[in-house]
């Protein structure tokens, strides 16, 4: 077995799938075009979904690439030896070309010959599917496995939940695959130990998937009249077998990483149990923030979708760096090693460096006086506690006064051998929305003091101005609150710094240029899920019951809302900003007239 660093199996896979006829390909966005059921491209094949369906790939039909991937389902587990949120995935494609024969042989081929991995073949075992009512067992795989060289007792049969992929929804493509793995070195756990097992005795490395089905609608499944092959190799995992490392964290990957987590707290890798863990997390949930953030398509910390998982992985990490003893704010710094360690296969990180750095310096100064105050009164909590259940009202008081996301407030009671009642909490955060629903609906209706003509102008003014601001500081802007007289409309909206007079001017110029068109304001009922589903924005839609009013002024705004509209942006007349400053922590307020 060749000692292979991780630059060398990125360019090993790709050379070798090039000499069998393959297109090299880029990776694409971590924020994926084609699967709107994932908030992040969690696999190799999710930008290859309408290939895979059958649309032909500008590269023709064989293809290879290394794919960056989050998937964060597991994010409790990181910290471990091998899990992590952020992973490259080596894949090759057939898209109706070459089938089971082929694909098996070029994994077999790569794995075992001398030229290129190099692993010894008694060290790797092999799983199929075992067949159900309906299809039959891949005895063909294990047949071609069997003709490669591999022992019989090397191959493994297991059901759907290990051996099927798909399909991605309900009806479509999906067929059997085939797994490889490498024997650890550990014992078995027991007599019928094998790779279904979750013992690490074995470690999957590399996964053929074979598409040779069509589901229905009826629950039938019919051969494709294209077969395509889908495969992934994790490129972690594979250099942690390679390098004879015991861990995914001891790999070159991560070497530059935790030794700038070193430096940063006087502490070493390795030193005891936490402090390892506590290193892992960091270094992965940096890596991850970064690649989200440093993305052709970079996000914000938010608290919606991509913005919240991303949000989730720095506070974590900021309370892992404050256990290790990093310095407030500095993790910027680690930011800054996971850039320079990928900067030459992903250059978009090393264009978006400045945008990855003042996100993270922003993200850490706002949750580090919440996070020390949080921990404190945890702690006063935990010692007054009697029995092992923080209650829900407990819980939400440690949310709604301290600002501790209920996640997080999960986990440190983990920790102290503690449980949440989360029930609990959804109650409590549920009687809250009421009370506050309440007295918004004594005092104002959608914000507005009064519904005449003057506060109905200014309430449609709001939603032009919302979709302005959104159009010139990014997509992540949302509001955060109105109030509205007939003299004025208070807007507040989540942004961290202070607008620039450029700015301002821009977003009044997009309010006045929508009225000046005398654009029909429009109104529809539906449910939710549709206004969503038609890209309505709806903040606060936790106030609105089954099916909403969207008010739509095409071309500009499509919000979810309850209140009066006028019937053409031209009532408007003309739209001025007053004032633009601080409303609290993250949040801006502007003040504005319509004349």
């Amino acid at each position: 077995m060749r000692n292979i660093k991780s630059y060398e199996l990125r360019e090993l896979y790709l050379k070798f799938f090039q000499s069998k006829g393959h297109a090299v390909i880029p990776s694409a966005s971590l924020i994926p075009e084609n699967d709107p059921t994932v908030l992040f491209t969690t696999a190799g094949m999710h930008p290859l979904v309408p290939y895979l369906m059958g649309q032909p790939h500008p590269e023709g039909k064989r293809l290879t690439d290394v794919q960056k991937c989050v998937r964060t389902g597991d994010i409790d587990e990181v910290g471990d030896a091998s899990h992590c949120t952020f992973f490259e995935m080596l894949g090759n494609w057939s898209l109706g070309d070459y089938f089971k024969e082929e694909a098996i042989h070029y994994s077999w081929e790569f794995l075992t010959s001398p030229e290129w991995l190099g692993l010894d073949p008694e060290s790797l075992y092999f799983t199929c599917f075992e067949g159900e009512e309906g299809i039959p067992r891949d005895d063909e795989a294990a047949s071609i496995w069997k003709s490669c060289g591999v022992k019989e007792d090397h191959i493994f049969f297991l059901p759907r939940k290990h051996n099927w992929w798909g399909p991605a929804g309900m009806t479509g493509p999906c067929g059997p695959d085939t797994e490889m793995f490498i024997d650890t070195g550990k014992p078995k756990c027991g007599p019928d130990c094998s790779p279904a097992c979750s013992c690490g005795k074995y470690l999957e490395i590399w996964n053929d998937v074979f598409m040779q089905y069509n589901k229905t609608a009826d629950g039938k499944y019919e051969p494709l009249a294209q077969k395509n092959v889908d495969t992934g190799m994790g490129l972690d995992r594979t250099i942690a077998v390679l390098q004879g490392v015991k861990s995914v964290y001891d790999t070159d990957v991560f070497e530059h990483i935790l030794a700038t987590i070193s430096g940063l707290c006087g502490k070493h890798y390795g030193d005891d149990e936490e402090t390892t863990k506590g290193f892992r997390i960091v270094a992965d949930h940096m890596r991850c923030a970064t690649f989200i953030m440093g993305d052709p398509k970079g996000i914000s910390p938010s608290n919606v979708d991509q913005g919240y998982v991303l949000r989730r992985l720095i506070r974590r990490a900021i309370r892992w760096a404050t256990k290790l003893g990093i310095p407030d704010n500095s993790l910027s710094t680690v930011a800054d090693a996971v850039i320079d360690t990928y900067k030459k296969y992903y250059p978009e990180l090393e264009k978006n460096r400045d945008f990855v750095l003042e996100q993270l310096q922003k993200e850490e100064q706002r949750f580090q006086s919440t996070l020390k105050k949080g921990l404190k009164e945890f702690d006063h909590i935990s010692a007054k506690l009697e029995g092992t259940v923080i209650d829900g009202p407990t819980a939400f008081r440690l949310y709604d006064t301290f600002g501790f996301p209920l996640e997080m407030t999960v986990e440190v009671a983990k920790e102290k051998g503690l449980t949440v009642d989360t029930e609990g909490f959804e109650k409590a955060f549920e009687a809250h929305q009421q009370l506050s629903r309440a007295g918004s609906e004594q005092k104002f209706k959608s914000g507005l003091a009064d519904t005449s003509e003057a506060t109905t102008r200014l309430h449609t003014a709001t939603h032009l101005l919302h979709a302005a601001l959104r159009k010139v500081l990014g997509d992540d802007v949302e509001q955060r609150g109105s109030n509205i007289t007939a003299e004025r409309l208070r807007f507040d909206f989540n942004f961290g710094r202070k607008l620039t007079p450029e700015e301002l001017k821009q977003v009044e110029d997009l309010v006045n240029d929508a009225i000046s068109k005398n654009i029909d304001v429009t109104c529809e009922e539906m449910t939710v899920e549709e206004a969503k589903n038609e890209g309505a924005i709806g903040i606060f839609t936790s106030k609105y019951g089954e099916r909403v009013r969207v008010y739509t002024v095409p071309g500009v705004s499509k919000e979810i809302c309850s209140g009066p509209h006028v019937h053409n942006t031209g009532e408007l007349h003309h739209f001025k900003i007053q004032k633009e400053q601080a409303s609290s922590a993250g949040i801006r307020r502007i003040r504005a007239t319509l004349d």
